[in-house]
């Protein structure tokens, strides 16, 4: 990690996430904020919006974002580190654009930014790089003074990042019934997209079958179940499955499903399973639905003894990763050499998005990159 505790030419973070209702009468708006421009009927959405529902309307997101949050700026502090941290999110307030008015008006002008995605695919990295671009264009047009923003890098194989979730699934076995810990499967969850996203996610050089988005969370199932392995002698086989599907079902999405393993898995006669979900940071509503929900009841009716181990959340260590990206980062910047923490082949990620980078669905300005149509900070390696 960097010595330095400088965190110039960044003068303030902003945590930029999904965002999520806070009651009952927020699901649909809530909804409609995550769909617009799809021409989904609202009927649909309260359909849609039955598991927020089931959990009072309120999704878990705001509170977790709220922790971490906390957490980061004790870290900080901790740490003699004097930066600032704000909070955005793309669907559901605090919104996005207001954040960064209210951090303009306060006199921000570098903004580092962390996104509560770790991996590389539109939807967990252009997508909030053309947010970050039209609430730009909003101050931009009101006549303010813009900031720049930079992107921190993706953060999938940070050790920060990867230690919490290998504690995670350490406590999980040690849940299950003794008898069937041995043999237990890992089942290593994320978020399905279509295949045409993943295959053409992450700079254009590595598109291809599954593309980044595939090849970063197999590279994180395989360390945490190496570490796993080397912590407990138990070799546990494998696999990287999906969860969270939401598009037409003509359209192939990324598989297999998380409910559907665990039946492959029960025919097959494996004793147990801990479920793992390793594509999301916080426990929000697809991990307490989806997962706790959905695939436990179906573990339930197969009778197959599971876990759920747990992500990283408001984790000190994860607290501690981010800090060491903004210092590295802000290193960069000044033309210094800073150690970039990764775990396992791949290595650190890029700072810069390059040209083609996760393409958007449809030609679209985006923040943040070198096809960023604002003044973006360009690192030493990306020249």
């Amino acid at each position: 990690m960097p010595d330095q505790r400088d965190p110039a030419p960044y003068d303030a973070l902003l945590l930029l996430s999904f965002g999520g209702p806070e009651g009952p009468d927020d699901v649909v708006p809530f909804l409609e904020n995550v769909t617009r421009g799809r021409g989904i009927p609202k009927e649909r959405l309260k359909e849609v919006g039955q598991h927020y529902f089931l959990f009072g309307g309120v999704s878990p997101i705001n509170d977790q974002n709220r922790a971490l949050l906390d957490a980061l700026r004790k870290d900080f502090a901790e740490h003699g580190l004097d930066l600032p941290v704000h909070w955005g999110n793309r669907n559901w307030a605090p919104y996005l654009t207001d954040t960064l008015r209210e951090m303009v008006a306060d006199g921000h002008r570098r903004i580092a930014v962390l996104a509560t995605s770790a991996y590389a695919s539109y939807s967990g990295c252009r997508q909030y790089r053309e947010n970050l671009a039209d609430a730009l264009a909003t101050l931009e047009a009101e006549g303010l003074e813009l900031p720049r923003v930079d992107k921190l890098r993706h953060y999938f194989n940070h050790p920060g990042f990867v230690r919490p979730m290998i504690d995670g699934v350490l406590k999980s076995l040690a849940d299950l019934p003794e008898e069937v810990r041995a043999g237990a499967h890992f089942a290593f969850t994320t978020h399905s997209i279509p295949t045409s996203a993943a295959d053409a996610s992450g700079p254009a050089d590595e598109h291809g079958e599954g593309g980044a988005y595939v090849r970063q969370h197999l590279d994180v199932a395989r360390l945490i179940a190496d570490a796993v392995r080397d912590e407990t002698g138990v070799e546990h086989p494998w696999q990287l499955v999906y969860q969270s599907r939401s598009g037409a079902p003509h359209i192939p999405w990324l598989e297999p499903d998380i409910s559907d393993h665990l039946e492959e898995l029960h025919a097959s006669g494996a004793p147990a399973a801990v479920m793992v979900p390793i594509g999301f940071v916080s426990d929000h509503m697809e991990v307490l639905y989806d997962l706790d929900t959905e695939a436990t009841a179906k573990a339930a009716e197969l009778g197959l003894p599971v876990q759920r181990s747990a992500t990283v959340g408001a984790d000190p260590r994860f607290a501690a990763a981010v800090r060491d990206l903004v210092l590295e980062r802000a290193a960069s910047e000044r033309g210094v050499n800073a150690e970039r923490c990764a775990l396992g082949p791949l290595g650190p990620s890029h700072d810069l998005c390059p040209v083609g980078c996760c393409p958007a669905r449809a030609p679209k300005p985006a923040a943040a990159g070198a096809d960023s149509p604002y003044a973006s900070s360009t690192p030493k390696e990306a020249l």
